[in-house]
């Protein structure tokens, strides 16, 4: 017989859910841009969906800046602007 359970020992505590969703980083990996959160989550995408970023060269891709706080990244020389929430939205090719 297993021994009475405390409940005040015993408290459910609710899993971490994240409210925000903030860059700290970019990578690129072959075909993939990887945008690191501060949340510790990671979005993975095809550069492909990407024109302007899939035609520039590695060094154009690493000059990017975080906007807003986190929300938003931009590479001014190539003129492309990228939402976080339009990433974790997904991508629509066929809209574009």
């Amino acid at each position: 017989m297993s021994a009475p359970v405390d409940k005040q020992k015993s408290q459910f505590r609710k899993a971490f859910r994240p409210t925000s969703a903030l860059a700290k980083d970019v990578k690129f990996k072959d075909a993939m841009m990887d945008v690191h959160l501060t949340d510790g989550r990671v979005i993975s995408v095809p550069i492909i969906w990407f024109p302007l970023l899939h035609e520039a060269t590695p060094e154009q891709r690493e000059h990017y800046e975080i906007g807003g706080g986190g929300t938003s990244l931009h590479w001014e020389e190539i003129d492309e602007d990228i939402s976080v929430a339009g990433l974790l939205a997904g991508g629509d090719i066929q809209s574009s």
